[in-house]
């Protein structure tokens, strides 16, 4: 089947569930203690992996939600594992049980996680859940004391947040990426405004989508109001080569112009947001975006 997308998907994004025992105020995904797991099922989780595998997919990141609250994680990353992709868990180390402790030394898997200030009180006010800080910045040491490959985000949230000392705080844990990124007007976010293409930065759906917990493909995590298809009633490549996912890519192209994607590689730019900085296997950042250099402490250049 020819492709009718902008380019090859090396890239997705596994939303496995809604579930978080955060409540962050700028949380796109608006998920939650009251989020639940969607629709796809285990089954339905393992042939989308088989699927991207075979759709020559390099990289994805399980997300939530809190990914690590999803029961049978561990079971996707073995399964991704063997079907010879890199596997990125973007968790906020907040609770990490001990099978999933042993899958991400087994199967290769690179961490990542938000963190908001060096102070444990600010921390937790941005993240709604007391003692989040002490349990994050806890489980970030056991991740590098086990050699797993980490890296850190820092989240502008509110005026006067300790975010230089919360990233340098990470830096001297020994995380070797911290990012940056301001708050980004979806989800709680948005606080009730109604999301636009404008709004995102352009690169969604360029080589990647995301995938949510009812089986919905998206261009990108933010983009979930551009939906492209369904993954529980088509297959993955006729979802991604398909007409609705064609229009999506023309309207994001006609918002923001064909020029922004042609950064190389673009798909996993540190401005698309959560995922921010580059994802490990890419180790490149938007030379527009490196010169600035504001945004990230030990992002690569």
């Amino acid at each position: 089947m020819a492709q009718s997308t902008l380019s090859a998907l090396r890239f997705a994004w596994l939303e496995v569930t809604g579930l978080c025992q955060e409540t962050c105020s700028h949380c796109y995904a608006d998920s939650g203690p009251q989020g639940t797991h969607g629709t796809m099922t285990v089954t339905d989780w393992l042939s989308v992996i088989d699927q991207l595998a075979d759709m020559g997919t390099v990289d994805v990141q399980f997300i939530g939600g809190e990914p690590t609250l999803y029961p049978n994680l561990s079971e996707l990353i073995e399964h991704a594992h063997g079907r010879g992709l890199g596997i990125e868990v973007f968790s906020n180390m907040a609770h990490i049980r001990p099978e999933l402790w042993d899958a991400f030394t087994q199967y290769g898997v690179r961490l990542a996680t938000s963190y908001y200030s060096d102070n444990s009180v600010e921390h937790d006010q941005v993240t709604g859940l007391r003692g989040s800080h002490r349990k994050t910045r806890a489980n970030v040491q056991k991740a590098l004391e086990l050699g797993i490959p980490m890296r850190g985000g820092v989240v502008a949230v509110r005026p006067g947040q300790r975010v230089e000392e919360a990233a340098r705080d990470l830096v001297s844990l020994g995380v070797p990426q911290v990012g940056g990124d301001r708050t980004r007007a979806f989800g709680r976010a948005s606080q009730g405004a109604a999301p636009t293409i404008k709004d995102l930065c352009g690169h969604c759906a360029h080589e990647k989508c995301a995938i949510g917990p009812t089986g919905d493909m998206w261009p990108c995590v933010l983009g979930r109001f551009l939906t492209m298809g369904n993954v529980k009633t088509s297959p993955v490549a006729e979802v991604w080569n398909g007409a609705q996912a064609a229009r999506v890519t023309a309207d994001i192209a006609a918002a923001h112009g064909n020029g922004v994607q042609s950064c190389t590689p673009p798909q996993f730019l540190p401005m698309c947001g959560p995922c921010g900085p580059c994802v490990p296997s890419v180790g490149h950042c938007d030379p527009r975006e490196a010169t600035a250099g504001a945004s990230a402490i030990g992002a690569p250049a």
